[in-house]
């Protein structure tokens, strides 16, 4: 019987079921994406129908954590509200992987002016965080998801910028590089064939990081009314609501404050986890 060659996905895989910080992250991160999920099909009640008469109502057998100050039912916002949460972090993650990535790959290959410019740029940008410049979209545009989704987007570019660059240069330094440019490979070819691949697993761990500040961005934004709007559920302006009733109905402000530190730490946690098993030499070590 021939043998049985071992793949390193499964190798992989066994090394992350036993790390603790992924699993627990991991099981975070997929408890809000099935809440996500599960809004598309199915929720309590509906999430926009307002029902004056059932207002602040306590935890029941009907609403399982209770009514809002317009009668909306708790659960069936917060399901609603982590598809909201959810779509601008993908989307502005998104925007500034795409971007980012791009620009720190030209500025390590190129070098000269061209390197100098691209970091100035995102020096600038630097300048303008995803308040500023969502205030400043706001007050050009209006003020809504798509506000918030660009404001979010644009500020993370300068980031994945500078950490793929810096991955990048050591990347360019290493001996099997000198040797593809030695052999006549152009720069485009070395960096989607030698460098690219080789700075994935960095990339990946900041996107993780990146998606947790995308999260804190996009509620701070509708809390305070930038971002998205009614009837839209969100958990920032979920928040804006409770304040006025902290007294009253304190719980209003605990659950969806509540959902965005479990998103946020689940997404921490992962990319730590991602960290240590993507690291060639924690992996050894473990």
């Amino acid at each position: 019987m021939p043998a049985v060659v071992q793949r390193p996905a499964t190798g992989f895989w066994r090394r992350a079921l036993r790390h603790r910080s992924f699993v627990a992250g991991g099981a975070l991160v997929l408890l809000v994406l099935f809440a996500a999920l599960l809004s598309l099909v199915w929720t309590p009640w509906s999430a926009y129908d307002i029902d004056i008469a059932a207002k602040l109502k306590p935890p029941s057998s009907s609403h399982w954590l209770g009514t809002d100050v317009f009668g909306r039912d708790i659960v069936s916002l917060l399901l609603v509200g982590a598809r909201a949460t959810i779509a601008v972090g993908i989307i502005a993650v998104g925007i500034g992987l795409s971007f980012g990535v791009c620009l720190g790959l030209l500025a390590a290959a190129r070098k000269g002016w061209t390197e100098e410019l691209i970091m100035r740029m995102s020096d600038f940008t630097f300048a303008f965080p995803a308040v500023l410049s969502a205030i400043m979209l706001a007050a050009a545009v209006g003020p809504g998801m798509v506000t918030s989704i660009t404001a979010i987007g644009i500020f993370q570019i300068p980031t994945f910028v500078r950490v793929t660059r810096a991955s990048a240069n050591a990347v360019w330094s290493r001996e099997f590089v000198l040797a593809a440019r030695a052999s006549g490979k152009g720069a485009f070819r070395i960096t989607t064939e030698h460098v690219l691949p080789n700075i994935l697993s960095v990339l990946v761990v900041q996107a993780t990081i990146g998606f947790a500040l995308a999260i804190l961005a996009e509620a701070a934004l509708s809390y305070l009314g930038l971002g998205t709007q009614p009837p839209q559920p969100s958990w920032g302006r979920m928040l804006n609501e409770a304040q006025t009733l902290l007294f009253q109905a304190p719980s209003l402000a605990v659950y969806p404050g509540v959902a965005i530190a479990t998103a946020v730490l689940g997404l921490n946690l992962l990319g730590d986890g991602l960290r240590d098993l993507l690291d060639p030499r924690l992996a050894r070590e473990r």
